[in-house]
């Protein structure tokens, strides 16, 4: 009897040790052969930090890509918390794009030669360069809710939680920016800023805005729209975003990419971006930026370059899971 129980405590002690044996070697590499080791991916870090990234099995930054045609010479983009929309330059309209599946939901007439789109929680605003006016249209439908007159070329726009900030990229009469009550479209004021202004970001309390003929960006209070400082960048600047802290701007005319402080305007560093340089968006842990051949992405943290891929692109937005640009030449968006 004694030797029965004394077999039988030796076999669970056995079954116990293999058991631990079994768990240990659960949490090492698997192992593919002799000498050889299956590592895990490295993923990406805005899997960690943003959700949607996870639901939607976005692990890692992957070379694939999802095209989708929409109109003649899109441009500006924007994202309506389920839609894409392009302006289509050449094409005198925008398109409305399903996020989730790029399928094109609508095309919608506007001004001449729109340039830029931005929503405002309800609505799309679009820029029309050559009517030197933006066109109000409902976002669930497309229906145009108004045009109202803006400054001379209007550019990309930025919202702040009340009214647009449109830039006016006029080479002759010096830059301006105009704030512009989204609720019906009252012009609240018009505010001097540098030459060739074009785009336009918000930071939470401040507008800034890239003036591509100035080589610099000038930062305006959103309240009154008073100067806090005009900053000096790369040559020629056009997409400009912030990351939560910082300032990016794309700096066509020398590839460059140049990050500044938001609270004080000073220049944490100028990357380069070769044969890029046109838009710019932040994915919450990356900065897409958009080129003449070339896309690139930079971590924001020291502005490495984390990946690029050979493609002209324009305009760009972030969907909250994944990266939109526009190329331009082709009349199409690529989903990354």
């Amino acid at each position: 009897m004694k030797q029965r129980c004394l077999i039988g405590v030796s076999l669970i002690v056995v079954v116990l040790a293999m058991a631990n044996l079994f768990a240990g070697q659960a949490h090492q590499p698997a192992q593919a052969g002799p000498g050889l080791q299956i590592l895990p991916p490295i993923l990406d870090a805005g899997a960690r930090l943003n959700p949607l990234k996870i639901a939607l099995l976005h692990w890692y930054l992957a070379d694939s890509t999802t095209s989708v045609t929409v109109g003649n010479q899109p441009y500006g983009l924007c994202f309506d918390g389920a839609n894409i929309w392009t302006a289509n330059f050449a094409g005198n309209n925008v398109t409305k794009v399903r996020a989730s599946d790029g399928e094109v939901l609508g095309t919608f007439t506007v001004g001449a030669q729109p340039f830029g789109v931005t929503f405002d929680g309800a609505d799309v605003w679009v820029s029309n360069e050559k009517d030197n006016s933006v066109t109000k249209l409902r976002a669930s439908d497309g229906k145009s809710l108004g045009t109202f007159a803006a400054g001379t070329f209007p550019g990309w726009m930025a919202f702040d939680g009340q009214n647009l900030w449109i830039p006016n990229s006029s080479t002759t009469t010096g830059g301006s920016v105009t704030k512009l009550r989204a609720t019906d479209g009252k012009i609240l004021g018009n505010f001097p800023v540098g030459l060739a202004a074009i785009a336009a970001a918000f930071d939470g309390a401040s507008v800034w805005v890239t003036n591509n003929g100035a080589n610099t960006v000038t930062k305006l209070r959103a309240s009154d729209g008073t100067v806090l400082g005009t900053f000096t960048v790369g040559y020629n600047p056009i997409g400009v975003a912030f990351d939560g802290a910082n300032i990016w701007v794309a700096n066509r005319g020398d590839g460059t990419v140049s990050k500044l402080r938001a609270s004080d305007g000073a220049v944490l560093g100028t990357f380069p971006t070769p044969n890029g340089g046109y838009g710019i968006a932040f994915d919450g842990t990356y900065i897409w930026v958009t080129g003449d051949l070339y896309a690139w992405v930079l971590r924001t943290s020291d502005g490495a370059q984390v990946a690029s891929k050979q493609l002209q692109t324009t305009g760009v937005a972030f969907d909250g899971a994944y990266i939109w640009m526009a190329e331009t030449n082709y009349n199409r968006l690529h989903k990354f």
